[in-house]
């Protein structure tokens, strides 16, 4: 497939590559207070079942070696980390009870 944007193992979530492939944690936080339940259930129950073969696909690269489609498959499982706050715990984008508080981070393991 010459349009691929993920490793051949994982092409059937190239769909979720152009919404959820983002470059940084605020991107990442920004998607989930715009998105809805819906759409964060949705991309958490297409990658939470294939989280654990993505690591060990990934885990076959030194971090500052990644492909570009593993690099990519790693900015998805970052953001499934993320959404599964909103479904596992607070059944809701937003952290219940903080009002305005944010954080921001400020080093994030990427090559």
């Amino acid at each position: 497939m010459a349009d691929a944007k993920l490793p051949t193992e994982f092409s059937d979530l190239e769909r979720f590559v152009a919404d959820w492939c983002l470059d940084s944690e605020p991107e990442r936080y920004a998607k989930r207070l715009s998105s809805s339940m819906e759409e964060i259930q949705e991309f958490y129950d297409a990658l939470m079942p294939r989280a654990e073969d993505a690591i060990q696909y990934l885990e076959k690269f030194p971090l500052d070696e990644l492909p570009e489609d593993a690099f990519r498959l790693l900015k998805l499982l970052y953001s499934l980390i993320l959404m599964s706050f909103a479904v596992e715990i607070w059944k809701q984008p937003y952290i219940p009870d903080t009002g305005t508080a944010q954080f921001d981070l400020k080093i994030e393991p990427i090559p």
